[in-house]
């Protein structure tokens, strides 16, 4: 019985992600104006995870993830420089991110339990979707775009349900934008957009197994 007390389970888990989020918003002195989005495709994370215990274990892993958010812009926000006041804009941000998670699994590991974790994670690919009362007038994507932060901080927790489906909540410590950000107004030379514009994206999200390798039991001894 000491002996089994010892081992430890190592185990791969593959697992798609369907992500609903929002942000807090700052901008030029507004609150608000994020609309909901939803994000189905496309999310993967693969976990390793090593479970000490039969209530205790470690994750780490590799993810790709589509994070973004919905914001109608108000008149004064120096996102909308290219448009009049009186015209309805929303703006639809997103990037692709590769991510590293790390963390903690505490219940029963083999039916419901908690996780807790801390993600870095990289943007690969940013897009950017212009609409102007509601029709689509312009879409910008681009690879390392300098527009936004070369990595990001984020914490993450949530809960393990039967039969595989994971819920999970997630807030995104790193602004959304890079600050320092230049662009031209084709007026007066350059500005900054996103120097005075605070974002920091909020997601829940619902997380189907779709693969679980081969248990193993490894033993310190």
């Amino acid at each position: 019985m000491v002996f089994a007390q010892e081992d430890k389970k190592v185990y791969t888990t593959t697992s798609g992600e369907v992500i609903f989020s929002v942000a807090n918003i700052t901008d030029n002195g507004n609150e608000g104006g994020s609309i909901l989005r939803f994000s189905p495709v496309f999310n993967f994370q693969n976990w390793v995870n090593i479970d000490k215990t039969d209530h205790f274990g470690l994750f780490a892993g590799l993810s790709i993830r589509n994070v973004g958010f919905i914001y109608d812009v108000p008149d004064n926000s120096p996102v909308k420089f290219d448009y009049p006041d009186d015209t309805n804009v929303r703006k639809k941000f997103r990037t692709y991110n590769l991510g590293i998670p790390v963390g903690v699994k505490i219940g029963n590991l083999s039916d419901k339990f908690l996780f807790f974790g801390y993600e870095l994670e990289f943007p690969l690919h940013y897009k950017e979707k212009t609409f102007i009362n509601e029709s689509k007038v312009n879409k910008d994507g681009i690879w390392f775009s300098s527009r936004v932060n070369t990595f990001n901080h984020s914490l993450m927790a949530g809960v393990q349900l039967p039969y595989g489906a994971t819920l999970k909540f997630k807030y995104y410590l790193t602004n959304f934008f890079n600050k320092d950000f230049s662009a031209s107004n084709g007026q007066s030379g350059t500005i900054k957009p996103y120097e005075n514009m605070d974002v920091n994206v909020f997601y829940f999200s619902l997380n189907f197994g779709l693969l679980k390798n081969a248990d193993f039991y490894y033993n310190n001894e």
